[in-house]
Protein backbone atom coordinates (compact mmCIF):
# COMPACT_ATOMS: atom_id res chain seq x y z
CA UNK A 1 0.00 0.00 0.00
CA UNK A 2 1.12 3.41 -1.16
CA UNK A 3 1.47 6.19 1.47
CA UNK A 4 0.18 9.55 -0.05
CA UNK A 5 1.82 12.60 1.35
CA UNK A 6 -1.66 14.56 3.08
CA UNK A 7 -1.31 18.07 4.17
CA UNK A 8 -3.56 18.37 7.39
CA UNK A 9 -6.49 20.80 6.76
CA UNK A 10 -6.32 23.82 8.19
CA UNK A 11 -8.74 25.63 10.47
CA UNK A 12 -10.11 28.75 8.32
CA UNK A 13 -11.72 31.66 10.14
CA UNK A 14 -15.09 32.24 8.49
CA UNK A 15 -14.90 34.69 4.82
CA UNK A 16 -16.54 37.94 5.37
CA UNK A 17 -19.17 38.23 3.21
CA UNK A 18 -17.27 42.34 2.50
CA UNK A 19 -14.13 40.22 1.22
CA UNK A 20 -15.91 38.45 -1.08
CA UNK A 21 -17.75 41.34 -2.47
CA UNK A 22 -14.04 42.91 -2.45
CA UNK A 23 -12.39 39.75 -4.27
CA UNK A 24 -15.29 40.07 -7.08
CA UNK A 25 -15.23 43.73 -7.69
CA UNK A 26 -11.45 43.02 -8.01
CA UNK A 27 -11.72 40.70 -10.66
CA UNK A 28 -14.04 42.60 -12.56
CA UNK A 29 -11.59 45.54 -12.60
CA UNK A 30 -8.80 43.24 -13.46
CA UNK A 31 -11.25 42.25 -16.35
CA UNK A 32 -12.16 45.32 -17.52
CA UNK A 33 -8.16 46.81 -17.39
CA UNK A 34 -7.21 48.25 -21.25
CA UNK A 35 -5.40 44.62 -22.15
CA UNK A 36 -3.79 44.53 -25.42
CA UNK A 37 -1.81 42.57 -28.08
CA UNK A 38 -0.92 39.32 -27.04
CA UNK A 39 -1.38 39.97 -23.38
CA UNK A 40 -5.24 40.18 -24.50
CA UNK A 41 -5.26 37.18 -26.71
CA UNK A 42 -4.06 35.21 -23.45
CA UNK A 43 -6.06 36.61 -20.89
CA UNK A 44 -7.90 34.74 -18.21
CA UNK A 45 -11.77 35.45 -17.46
CA UNK A 46 -10.73 36.39 -13.38
CA UNK A 47 -14.33 37.40 -12.78
CA UNK A 48 -15.03 33.53 -13.58
CA UNK A 49 -12.15 32.57 -11.59
CA UNK A 50 -13.23 34.30 -8.76
CA UNK A 51 -16.74 32.95 -8.96
CA UNK A 52 -15.93 29.18 -9.40
CA UNK A 53 -13.58 30.04 -6.44
CA UNK A 54 -16.01 31.21 -3.94
CA UNK A 55 -18.80 28.48 -5.23
CA UNK A 56 -16.32 25.64 -4.31
CA UNK A 57 -15.16 26.88 -1.21
CA UNK A 58 -18.25 29.04 0.14
CA UNK A 59 -21.50 27.32 -1.73
CA UNK A 60 -23.82 28.59 0.99
CA UNK A 61 -22.43 32.27 0.45
CA UNK A 62 -22.08 32.43 -3.53
CA UNK A 63 -23.86 30.72 -5.99
CA UNK A 64 -26.08 31.46 -9.13
CA UNK A 65 -27.37 34.69 -7.98
CA UNK A 66 -23.77 36.00 -7.46
CA UNK A 67 -23.11 34.52 -10.86
CA UNK A 68 -25.57 35.84 -12.60
CA UNK A 69 -25.58 39.16 -11.71
CA UNK A 70 -21.59 39.04 -12.02
CA UNK A 71 -22.33 38.18 -15.30
CA UNK A 72 -24.65 41.01 -16.50
CA UNK A 73 -22.69 43.10 -14.90
CA UNK A 74 -19.86 41.78 -17.04
CA UNK A 75 -22.24 41.77 -20.00
CA UNK A 76 -22.68 45.31 -19.71
CA UNK A 77 -19.08 46.85 -19.09
CA UNK A 78 -17.62 44.47 -21.54
CA UNK A 79 -20.38 45.98 -24.16
CA UNK A 80 -21.25 42.09 -25.48
CA UNK A 81 -24.28 40.53 -26.09
CA UNK A 82 -26.81 40.70 -22.49
CA UNK A 83 -26.96 37.71 -21.02
CA UNK A 84 -23.91 35.48 -22.43
CA UNK A 85 -21.70 35.70 -19.41
CA UNK A 86 -24.30 35.98 -17.03
CA UNK A 87 -25.66 32.56 -18.50
CA UNK A 88 -21.67 31.14 -18.62
CA UNK A 89 -21.31 32.03 -14.87
CA UNK A 90 -24.54 30.26 -13.73
CA UNK A 91 -23.37 27.36 -15.34
CA UNK A 92 -20.27 27.69 -13.73
CA UNK A 93 -21.85 28.42 -10.78
CA UNK A 94 -23.39 25.22 -10.85
CA UNK A 95 -20.81 22.75 -12.11
CA UNK A 96 -18.67 24.17 -8.69
CA UNK A 97 -21.27 24.02 -6.44
CA UNK A 98 -22.22 20.33 -7.52
CA UNK A 99 -18.29 19.43 -7.31
CA UNK A 100 -17.13 21.63 -4.31
CA UNK A 101 -16.73 18.62 -1.88
CA UNK A 102 -15.09 16.49 -4.40
CA UNK A 103 -12.64 19.57 -5.16
CA UNK A 104 -11.86 20.73 -1.65
CA UNK A 105 -10.62 17.11 -1.23
CA UNK A 106 -7.79 16.93 -3.45
CA UNK A 107 -3.97 17.76 -3.95
CA UNK A 108 -3.76 21.37 -5.60
CA UNK A 109 -2.39 19.71 -8.60
CA UNK A 110 -5.60 17.89 -9.01
CA UNK A 111 -8.00 20.98 -8.19
CA UNK A 112 -6.06 22.41 -11.54
CA UNK A 113 -6.91 19.81 -13.11
CA UNK A 114 -10.52 19.69 -12.47
CA UNK A 115 -11.02 23.34 -12.51
CA UNK A 116 -10.10 23.82 -16.09
CA UNK A 117 -12.35 22.10 -17.66
CA UNK A 118 -14.76 24.05 -16.11
CA UNK A 119 -13.10 26.86 -17.12
CA UNK A 120 -12.80 25.69 -20.72
CA UNK A 121 -16.84 25.16 -20.48
CA UNK A 122 -17.04 28.71 -19.22
CA UNK A 123 -15.20 30.05 -23.11
CA UNK A 124 -16.64 27.61 -24.59
CA UNK A 125 -20.59 28.93 -23.51
CA UNK A 126 -19.73 32.48 -24.38
CA UNK A 127 -17.92 31.43 -27.52
CA UNK A 128 -20.98 29.60 -28.49
CA UNK A 129 -23.15 32.18 -27.55
CA UNK A 130 -21.21 35.01 -29.81
CA UNK A 131 -21.17 32.71 -32.73
CA UNK A 132 -24.90 32.22 -32.88
CA UNK A 133 -25.06 36.11 -33.11
CA UNK A 134 -22.96 36.05 -35.60
CA UNK A 135 -19.77 37.01 -34.75
CA UNK A 136 -16.24 35.35 -36.00
CA UNK A 137 -14.12 32.63 -34.50
CA UNK A 138 -11.35 34.44 -32.69
CA UNK A 139 -8.75 31.71 -32.98
CA UNK A 140 -8.05 28.84 -30.75
CA UNK A 141 -5.87 30.97 -28.59
CA UNK A 142 -8.98 32.18 -27.19
CA UNK A 143 -8.95 28.91 -24.92
CA UNK A 144 -5.18 29.75 -23.39
CA UNK A 145 -6.87 32.02 -21.06
CA UNK A 146 -8.73 29.43 -19.44
CA UNK A 147 -5.44 27.34 -19.19
CA UNK A 148 -3.69 30.46 -17.51
CA UNK A 149 -6.26 30.59 -14.96
CA UNK A 150 -6.15 27.22 -13.87
CA UNK A 151 -2.25 28.43 -13.47
CA UNK A 152 -3.61 30.80 -11.36
CA UNK A 153 -5.78 28.85 -9.23
CA UNK A 154 -2.71 28.21 -6.88
CA UNK A 155 -2.06 31.68 -6.07
CA UNK A 156 -5.66 33.13 -5.68
CA UNK A 157 -6.40 30.00 -3.21
CA UNK A 158 -3.40 31.12 -1.35
CA UNK A 159 -4.40 34.99 -1.70
CA UNK A 160 -7.82 34.66 -0.61
CA UNK A 161 -7.70 32.70 2.00
CA UNK A 162 -4.66 34.72 3.55
CA UNK A 163 -8.05 36.85 5.46
CA UNK A 164 -9.14 33.35 7.02
CA UNK A 165 -5.94 32.32 8.63
CA UNK A 166 -5.91 32.43 12.28
CA UNK A 167 -3.04 35.14 13.94
CA UNK A 168 -0.55 32.75 15.93
CA UNK A 169 -1.46 32.80 19.31
CA UNK A 170 1.67 34.25 21.22
CA UNK A 171 0.74 32.21 24.41
CA UNK A 172 1.00 29.23 22.77
CA UNK A 173 4.90 28.28 22.17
Amino acid sequence: MQSRDIAPHEILLPVKPAFIAFTLIAALLVNLLPWSGWLLAIKPDFVALAVLYWCIQQPHKVGFTTAWLMGLIMDVADGSLLGQHALAYSVLAFAGIVLHRRVLMFTMKDQILHVIPLLLMNDLIVLVIRKLAGADFPAWSYFAGSLIAGALWPMLSYLFKLPQKPKPDPDHV
